[in-house]
């Protein structure tokens, strides 16, 4: 089993990636990542997967990955949230995950992506006092 990459690492393999990248898909991925934060200053970043970086508070919120064409932001819980700006454009088909691709030239409506990020927050946390109530310590009738 890996170990987990420490969050000063895993935060400088970011750095890394968006410096690497040189280009439009950096500046985005920069961008995205400054927007997560200001949505969640609490969020944890996390480096998975053999080089995506994972934004986490109580779970996975979301990812920030990048293409040839696009940087895709994944939510991992995303077919739970409300999505009134329609900014999910990607895995719709999905019962679980939904994702933003962004092209070059695309915009990013940060009051919106703040929303869903503050959303899977919000889904992350009541999950996890959920598995508490119904977990053990729980007496079964009869």
């Amino acid at each position: 089993m890996k170990k987990p990459v420490p969050m000063e690492s895993a935060s400088r393999r970011i750095d890394e990636r968006i410096r690497e990248l040189a280009d439009w898909r950096g500046r985005m991925l920069a961008k995205v990542r400054r927007i997560v934060h200001e949505a969640d200053p609490e969020i944890v970043e996390e480096w998975k997967w053999m080089g995506t970086p994972v934004w986490s508070h109580a779970g996975i919120v979301c990812t920030g990955e990048t293409y040839k064409d696009h940087v895709k932001m994944t939510f991992a819980k995303g077919a739970r949230l409300k999505d009134p700006s329609h900014l999910f454009n990607a895995s719709l088909e999905g019962n679980v995950r939904r994702a933003i691709d962004i092209h070059e030239g695309g915009e990013v409506d940060e009051a919106a992506l703040k929303d869903l990020i503050r959303g899977a927050v919000m889904l992350n946390l009541m999950g996890k006092g959920d598995s508490k109530r119904t977990g053990a310590g729980r007496k079964r009738a009869g």
